[in-house]
């Protein structure tokens, strides 16, 4: 078992950067392309597709992953002194240009093909207000990953009104929501009952409150680790969890019981991985292809459904997949054409809209000295591993880790 070093009593007002949280975004977005390439029929080799189901099956809950370590990261970085509308300004400069580009490619696509589009959706799924519309095929409207956008909207609205009270939060309290939010999002199986048929999958998957579960479970981990008293194991050991968890999920365990055991796993592995990068450990996760691949990884996710249906589509290949080698070559090739798109998109459309349109942070004091209890004695020099491996400033913010630049967010 693994804590994080206990910090002064005051706040901490430059907290390490987390770059292995980073490399991790990609990990759980290869998981939403695969669950996508699945669902699209690309693969019409039974042997192949048997292989990429078998990986891929549970691939959407990197949805959940992501809205975990949006909650985590957000909490982990967040400074004393900003106000509700620089987080709000912030948060809006990172995810609404790539989210408009998406949208005007959506109707340009959609006239391309003749496919109809009502107005009401569109500006509903422009304003990101499409999560909250049960209506079928509504909260998936136009770009239908930008769901999941509308879901951190509202986090986003939410967490610089709850930050006070979670920083004032008795640990015995913090330590409880931890048990109790996947216990709340293994409930809404049960409460599903109680909303009509057709909305019920709205409800449970796409349903902001809902969703915020996730998000809140990252949060108040964070501010346990923020504290000190983040208890949890180490890298190595929570790997080896998840990659059980989700042989076991996928399967013998049924969805009702997969979504919170995942969320568990989730977790873990994205504490431990931040304690790893606190503390100067190794890390896999925060070399510098999987930290670029983390990087473009939000382009990537907003693309990547778009361009497989719309290549689909033109090639006439849609549902009927691709027989022999050829359905892997394609899936692969998708792969790559959605890399290059997600790397032009993040190069001149999501960082320098965050350089115009982002509150410039304030100049970074001197980090805080750590006290040490008995504890992180037992971790050694870690307060000099921690400034070796470059951990000097907040997420969300460029600056330099393990030589080179990175980028850290909740994304």
């Amino acid at each position: 078992m693994t804590s994080t070093a206990a910090v002064s009593a005051g706040p901490v007002t430059a907290p390490p950067r987390l770059p292995s949280l980073t490399g991790l975004r990609w990990i759980a977005a290869l998981l939403v392309f695969g669950f996508h390439a699945g669902t699209m029929r690309i693969i019409a080799e039974p042997d192949y597709k048997a292989v990429v189901d078998a990986l891929f099956t549970l691939g959407l809950s990197g949805v959940q992953f992501f809205f975990i370590l949006s909650g985590f990261v957000l909490v982990w970085s967040a400074r004393v002194g900003d106000s509700r509308r620089t987080f709000w300004r912030r948060r809006f400069a990172k995810i609404y240009p790539n989210h408009l580009v998406l949208w005007a490619a959506t109707l340009v696509v959609a006239a391309w093909f003749a496919d109809p589009v009502l107005p009401a959706a569109a500006l509903e799924n422009l304003v990101l207000l499409q999560a909250w519309d049960p209506r079928p095929g509504w909260f998936y409207s136009l770009n239908t990953v930008s769901w999941s956008l509308s879901c951190e909207f509202f986090f986003y609205l939410c967490l610089p009104l709850a930050l006070p009270l979670l920083r004032r939060a008795r640990p015995k309290l913090l330590w409880a929501l931890v048990v109790a939010l996947p216990l709340l999002i293994l409930a809404l199986w049960p409460a599903q009952e109680l909303v009509p048929e057709v909305s019920r999958w709205w409800f449970t998957q796409i349903f902001p409150p809902v969703r915020s579960l996730e998000f809140w479970l990252g949060a108040v981990a964070a501010e346990l680790m923020r504290r000190g008293l983040w208890r949890g194991p180490g890298l190595a050991v929570a790997s080896g969890i998840f990659l059980v968890t989700w042989v076991v999920a996928a399967q013998w365990i049924r969805a009702e019981l997969w979504t919170t055991l995942l969320a568990v796993a989730y977790l873990l592995v994205i504490a431990a991985a931040a304690d790893a990068d606190v503390r100067g450990r190794r890390s896999p996760w925060r070399s510098r292809p999987l930290v670029w691949l983390g990087e473009v990884s939000f382009a990537f996710y907003l693309v990547h459904v778009l361009v497989m249906t719309s290549v689909l589509r033109w090639s006439g290949d849609w549902g009927t997949g691709f027989t022999g080698w050829r359905g892997p070559a394609v899936v692969l090739g998708f792969l790559l054409v959605n890399l290059v798109l997600a790397g032009l998109l993040h190069r001149f459309v999501e960082t320098p809209m965050m350089r115009r349109l982002a509150p410039r942070r304030p100049a970074r004091p001197a980090p805080v000295p750590r006290q040490r209890t008995a504890g992180s004695q037992a971790a050694g020099n870690d307060d000099a591993r921690d400034a070796q491996a470059g951990a000097t400033g907040p997420a969300d913010e460029v600056g330099q880790a393990r030589g080179r630049a990175t980028y850290v967010d909740s994304r």
